[in-house]
């Protein structure tokens, strides 16, 4: 019935595309950064961001962004058939007894990250019976064009329905980012949360970024 956007194991995963031992290399240390992504029907990637990374994390960083360029993903399901979804993902890099180690979550929360549980961040698709049509940057009232971002508490059921929708923040305030990403997720479908494998109801906190487009 449904399936999320996963990471995948071929050779253009993007676990695989990220080159460890050439980080570790450039002085790469210790570093978490966070990325999210528009996984297309195909399993390539139409747009990503990166965000939130850890002091010293610049070099993981680049890599990601050039790495998702042509990563390839397995694309999710929603009533059997492909959809494009967000995808959100968190990547941490380290040393280990002089050795790089990569893993890559497909969550954003950080009680999960922190147990390294496999868990599936809930997924935003476009189509069908949902109304999800992307981020849009709002009119601030200002003719400066800032990046702002807002953070959302999603409470999503095991079957995909958005069943509640709270503002937990955003920056800069006032200028209608939140109102925004409410706007913009009001009427969105899911393909729900997936823990061990299975579709869960969840509660998660999701950042959503808005960058001046030219």
């Amino acid at each position: 019935m449904y399936r999320p956007a996963l990471l995948g194991t071929g050779r253009d995963s993007l676990v695989n595309r990220i080159d460890t031992a050439d980080l570790m290399k450039k002085g790469q240390k210790d570093a978490v950064i966070m990325f999210s992504c528009l996984v297309a029907i195909t399993g390539d990637i139409a747009w990503s961001e990166t965000y939130r990374g850890t002091p010293g994390s610049k070099l993981l960083e680049q890599e990601v962004l050039k790495r998702l360029a042509n990563a390839k993903f397995i694309p999710a399901i929603h009533n059997h058939q492909p959809v494009t979804v967000f995808f959100y993902g968190t990547v941490v890099f380290s040393i280990v007894n002089g050795k790089p180690r990569l893993r890559i979550f497909s969550n954003q929360q950080l009680e999960e990250l922190k147990k390294e549980s496999d868990f599936i961040d809930p997924q935003p698709y476009f189509g069908q019976d949902s109304k999800f049509a992307g981020i849009h940057y709002p009119d601030t009232g200002s003719t400066v064009r800032l990046t702002g971002v807002a953070s959302l508490e999603l409470d999503v059921d095991a079957a995909g329905n958005l069943k509640s929708i709270q503002l937990v923040s955003e920056s800069p305030p006032l200028l209608g980012f939140g109102d925004e990403a409410i706007s913009d997720f009001n009427g969105a479908k899911f393909i729900p949360a997936f823990r061990s494998g299975q579709p869960v109801e969840s509660k998660v906190t999701l950042p959503i970024y808005f960058v001046p487009q030219d």
